[in-house]
C-alpha cells in the first residue's frame, strides 16, 4: 500500500521538525505546492498532541516552516481516512466503489448545509482528501454529495 510512497530530504526534515516540537508521531509529509501549505499524516490518537493545547503546537510548526500545517489523522481503513481527511464531524458516510474498470471512487455524504465546511475554501479540504487518498488508498475521485 505505501511501498511506493518516496518521501525528499526536505519532507523528512519537516516530519522530524514536527515531531520535536509536538512529540507526535508523524507517518507522513506532503508538501501540497498548489495551495502552499505542508500536509502531516499523524499516528491514529495523537491529533492531541499534535495540535497542541488551543493550537499552540501548530502555529509553531508554521512559524518554523513559515508556511500553514493541515494535519490529517492515520487509519487503515480507506473511509475512516477520508472521512479524517475532511471534516469528519460533517460527514455522514464514505462509500468507496470499485468501478469496472479497476478504477477506485469515493463517495462522501455530507448534509447540505455542511457541504460548504467540507469541501473547504477553494475546495482545499476535498483536494487534500483526493491527493492523500490517492497516495494511500489509490482512490482516483471523490465525490461529495448530499442526500436529497
Amino acid at each position: 500500500m505505501t511501498d511506493r510512497i518516496k518521501l525528499t530530504s526536505e519532507e523528512l526534515g519537516l516530519m522530524s521538525l514536527f515531531q520535536s516540537i509536538s512529540g507526535a508521531t508523524v507517518r507522513d509529509c506532503v508538501q501540497d505546492s498548489k495551495i502552499d501549505r505542508v500536509i502531516f499524516v499523524v499516528n491514529k490518537g495523537e491529533m492531541g498532541l499534535a495540535i497542541g493545547k488551543s493550537g499552540s503546537t501548530i502555529k509553531s510548526v508554521e512559524k518554523a516552516i513559515g508556511k500553514p500545517v493541515e494535519l490529517v489523522e492515520w487509519s487503515d481503513d480507506a473511509r475512516q481516512f477520508i472521512m479524517n481527511s475532511l471534516n469528519p464531524q460533517y460527514v455522514s458516510d464514505v462509500k468507496v466503489s470499485e468501478k469496472a474498470d479497476g478504477t477506485k471512487v469515493a463517495t462522501v455524504i455530507v448534509d447540505e448545509k455542511k457541504k460548504g465546511a467540507v469541501l473547504g475554501k477553494g475546495g482545499r479540504n476535498a483536494e487534500k482528501a483526493r491527493l492523500l487518498a490517492k497516495r494511500y488508498f489509490q482512490v482516483e475521485a471523490i465525490h461529495i454529495v448530499s442526500p436529497q
